[in-house]
Protein backbone atom coordinates (compact mmCIF):
# COMPACT_ATOMS: atom_id res chain seq x y z
CA UNK A 1 0.00 0.00 0.00
CA UNK A 2 1.20 3.51 -0.81
CA UNK A 3 -0.42 4.98 2.31
CA UNK A 4 0.40 4.32 5.95
CA UNK A 5 0.27 0.70 6.96
CA UNK A 6 -3.03 -0.02 8.69
CA UNK A 7 -3.24 -2.29 11.72
CA UNK A 8 -6.28 -3.39 13.69
CA UNK A 9 -5.80 -3.48 17.46
CA UNK A 10 -8.30 -4.98 19.88
CA UNK A 11 -8.40 -4.50 23.64
CA UNK A 12 -10.70 -6.84 25.57
CA UNK A 13 -11.73 -7.28 29.18
CA UNK A 14 -8.73 -9.37 30.20
CA UNK A 15 -6.42 -7.81 32.75
CA UNK A 16 -3.40 -6.08 31.24
CA UNK A 17 -4.99 -3.14 29.42
CA UNK A 18 -1.65 -1.37 29.58
CA UNK A 19 -0.31 -3.86 27.03
CA UNK A 20 -2.85 -2.79 24.42
CA UNK A 21 -2.35 0.90 25.10
CA UNK A 22 1.43 0.59 24.78
CA UNK A 23 1.01 -1.38 21.54
CA UNK A 24 -1.20 1.31 20.02
CA UNK A 25 1.27 4.02 21.01
CA UNK A 26 4.17 2.03 19.56
CA UNK A 27 2.37 1.56 16.24
CA UNK A 28 1.51 5.26 16.09
CA UNK A 29 5.09 6.21 16.93
CA UNK A 30 6.26 3.98 14.07
CA UNK A 31 4.05 5.92 11.62
CA UNK A 32 1.25 3.40 11.22
CA UNK A 33 -2.52 3.95 11.22
CA UNK A 34 -4.47 2.13 13.93
CA UNK A 35 -8.06 0.90 13.77
CA UNK A 36 -8.92 0.43 17.43
CA UNK A 37 -11.57 -1.82 18.94
CA UNK A 38 -12.38 -1.92 22.64
CA UNK A 39 -15.01 -4.23 24.10
CA UNK A 40 -17.35 -3.04 26.83
CA UNK A 41 -15.42 -5.15 29.32
CA UNK A 42 -12.23 -3.67 27.89
CA UNK A 43 -13.45 -0.16 28.73
CA UNK A 44 -14.15 -1.30 32.27
CA UNK A 45 -10.64 -2.68 32.67
CA UNK A 46 -9.14 0.51 31.20
CA UNK A 47 -11.04 2.46 33.85
CA UNK A 48 -10.10 0.13 36.71
CA UNK A 49 -6.44 -0.39 35.78
CA UNK A 50 -5.48 2.89 34.08
CA UNK A 51 -8.13 5.34 35.31
CA UNK A 52 -9.49 6.00 31.82
CA UNK A 53 -12.78 7.89 31.52
CA UNK A 54 -15.11 5.11 30.42
CA UNK A 55 -18.06 7.50 30.15
CA UNK A 56 -16.19 10.08 28.03
CA UNK A 57 -14.55 7.70 25.64
CA UNK A 58 -13.45 10.07 22.91
CA UNK A 59 -11.85 12.29 25.54
CA UNK A 60 -10.04 9.26 26.95
CA UNK A 61 -8.67 8.33 23.51
CA UNK A 62 -7.46 11.89 22.89
CA UNK A 63 -5.85 12.07 26.32
CA UNK A 64 -4.03 8.78 25.75
CA UNK A 65 -2.88 9.23 22.16
CA UNK A 66 -3.34 12.90 21.23
CA UNK A 67 -5.93 14.76 19.18
CA UNK A 68 -3.99 14.34 15.93
CA UNK A 69 -3.21 10.63 16.31
CA UNK A 70 -3.65 8.45 13.21
CA UNK A 71 -6.32 6.36 14.86
CA UNK A 72 -9.93 5.43 14.25
CA UNK A 73 -12.00 3.94 17.04
CA UNK A 74 -14.80 1.62 15.91
CA UNK A 75 -17.87 0.83 18.04
CA UNK A 76 -17.75 -2.84 18.96
CA UNK A 77 -21.29 -3.39 17.65
CA UNK A 78 -20.61 -1.84 14.22
CA UNK A 79 -20.61 -4.97 12.08
CA UNK A 80 -20.73 -2.73 8.98
CA UNK A 81 -17.40 -1.03 9.74
CA UNK A 82 -14.64 -1.02 7.12
CA UNK A 83 -12.58 -3.62 8.99
CA UNK A 84 -15.49 -6.07 8.85
CA UNK A 85 -14.82 -6.53 5.13
CA UNK A 86 -12.01 -8.48 3.55
CA UNK A 87 -11.93 -5.94 0.70
CA UNK A 88 -10.65 -3.31 3.13
CA UNK A 89 -6.90 -3.74 3.16
CA UNK A 90 -5.03 -3.85 6.46
CA UNK A 91 -1.69 -5.41 7.36
CA UNK A 92 -3.06 -7.53 10.19
CA UNK A 93 -4.69 -7.55 13.62
CA UNK A 94 -3.53 -7.87 17.21
CA UNK A 95 -5.82 -8.45 20.20
CA UNK A 96 -3.86 -7.46 23.29
CA UNK A 97 -4.89 -8.46 25.88
CA UNK A 98 -7.25 -11.15 24.61
CA UNK A 99 -9.83 -12.56 27.00
CA UNK A 100 -10.64 -16.25 26.85
CA UNK A 101 -14.20 -15.34 25.90
CA UNK A 102 -13.00 -13.45 22.82
CA UNK A 103 -10.51 -16.20 22.00
CA UNK A 104 -13.29 -18.80 22.18
CA UNK A 105 -15.55 -16.69 19.96
CA UNK A 106 -12.81 -16.46 17.32
CA UNK A 107 -11.96 -20.15 17.56
CA UNK A 108 -15.57 -21.09 16.87
CA UNK A 109 -16.32 -18.52 14.18
CA UNK A 110 -18.96 -16.76 16.25
CA UNK A 111 -18.69 -13.31 14.67
CA UNK A 112 -21.21 -11.73 17.04
CA UNK A 113 -19.38 -8.41 17.35
CA UNK A 114 -16.85 -6.39 15.35
CA UNK A 115 -13.87 -7.75 17.31
CA UNK A 116 -14.63 -11.36 16.42
CA UNK A 117 -15.69 -10.45 12.87
CA UNK A 118 -12.48 -8.51 12.18
CA UNK A 119 -10.45 -11.46 13.48
CA UNK A 120 -12.44 -13.81 11.27
CA UNK A 121 -11.65 -11.57 8.29
CA UNK A 122 -7.92 -11.82 9.06
CA UNK A 123 -8.11 -15.61 9.01
CA UNK A 124 -10.20 -15.91 5.86
CA UNK A 125 -7.98 -13.43 4.01
CA UNK A 126 -4.75 -15.08 5.21
CA UNK A 127 -3.57 -11.97 7.04
CA UNK A 128 -1.59 -12.01 10.30
CA UNK A 129 -3.66 -12.40 13.46
CA UNK A 130 -1.92 -12.23 16.83
CA UNK A 131 -3.71 -12.98 20.09
CA UNK A 132 -2.19 -12.18 23.48
CA UNK A 133 -4.14 -14.19 26.06
CA UNK A 134 -3.80 -13.11 29.67
CA UNK A 135 -5.30 -15.75 31.92
CA UNK A 136 -4.02 -18.08 34.62
CA UNK A 137 -4.48 -20.87 35.38
CA UNK A 138 -5.82 -22.26 32.11
CA UNK A 139 -8.18 -25.21 31.82
CA UNK A 140 -8.60 -27.69 28.99
CA UNK A 141 -11.10 -25.61 26.99
CA UNK A 142 -8.70 -22.64 26.96
CA UNK A 143 -5.88 -24.85 25.76
CA UNK A 144 -8.00 -26.64 23.15
CA UNK A 145 -9.18 -23.32 21.71
CA UNK A 146 -5.62 -22.02 21.51
CA UNK A 147 -4.43 -25.21 19.81
CA UNK A 148 -7.29 -24.95 17.30
CA UNK A 149 -6.35 -21.38 16.43
CA UNK A 150 -2.65 -22.20 16.25
CA UNK A 151 -3.38 -24.93 13.72
CA UNK A 152 -5.22 -22.31 11.65
CA UNK A 153 -2.15 -20.08 11.54
CA UNK A 154 -3.07 -17.67 14.33
CA UNK A 155 -0.06 -16.56 16.36
CA UNK A 156 -0.50 -16.85 20.12
CA UNK A 157 1.80 -14.81 22.36
CA UNK A 158 0.72 -15.29 25.98
CA UNK A 159 1.45 -12.42 28.34
CA UNK A 160 4.47 -14.11 29.92
CA UNK A 161 7.25 -11.76 31.02
CA UNK A 162 10.94 -12.62 30.61
CA UNK A 163 13.73 -11.63 32.95
CA UNK A 164 16.96 -12.20 31.02
CA UNK A 165 16.92 -8.52 30.03
CA UNK A 166 16.90 -7.64 33.78
CA UNK A 167 13.73 -5.52 33.95
CA UNK A 168 13.79 -2.86 36.64
CA UNK A 169 10.34 -1.31 36.19
CA UNK A 170 6.84 -2.27 35.19
CA UNK A 171 7.45 -0.41 31.93
CA UNK A 172 10.38 -2.72 31.18
CA UNK A 173 8.10 -5.75 31.50
CA UNK A 174 5.31 -4.20 29.42
CA UNK A 175 7.73 -3.05 26.73
CA UNK A 176 9.25 -6.51 26.45
CA UNK A 177 5.92 -8.16 25.68
CA UNK A 178 4.82 -5.43 23.27
CA UNK A 179 8.21 -5.73 21.58
CA UNK A 180 7.74 -9.49 21.16
CA UNK A 181 4.41 -8.84 19.46
CA UNK A 182 5.99 -6.27 17.13
CA UNK A 183 8.81 -8.72 16.39
CA UNK A 184 6.27 -11.34 15.35
CA UNK A 185 4.90 -8.88 12.78
CA UNK A 186 8.35 -7.73 11.60
CA UNK A 187 7.79 -4.18 12.86
CA UNK A 188 10.94 -2.37 13.95
CA UNK A 189 11.15 -1.07 17.51
CA UNK A 190 13.56 -0.24 20.32
CA UNK A 191 11.44 -1.36 23.24
CA UNK A 192 13.95 -3.74 24.80
CA UNK A 193 17.59 -4.82 24.59
CA UNK A 194 17.89 -8.04 22.64
CA UNK A 195 19.80 -11.04 23.91
CA UNK A 196 23.45 -10.57 23.00
CA UNK A 197 23.11 -6.94 21.88
CA UNK A 198 24.82 -5.64 25.02
CA UNK A 199 27.86 -7.83 24.30
CA UNK A 200 28.42 -6.47 20.80
CA UNK A 201 31.01 -3.75 20.34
Amino acid sequence: MNEKERWVVGITGASGAIYGVRLVQSLLDAGHFVHLLITEAGWRVLKEELDWQATKRQDAIIEAFGAEAAIQVHPIADIGATIASGSFRVQGMIIMPCSMGTLSSIAHGASDNLMARAADVMMKEGRPLVLVPRETPMHAIHLENMLKLSKMGVKLIPAMPAFYHKPKTLDDIVNFLVGKVLDSLDIDHQLFTRWGDSNES
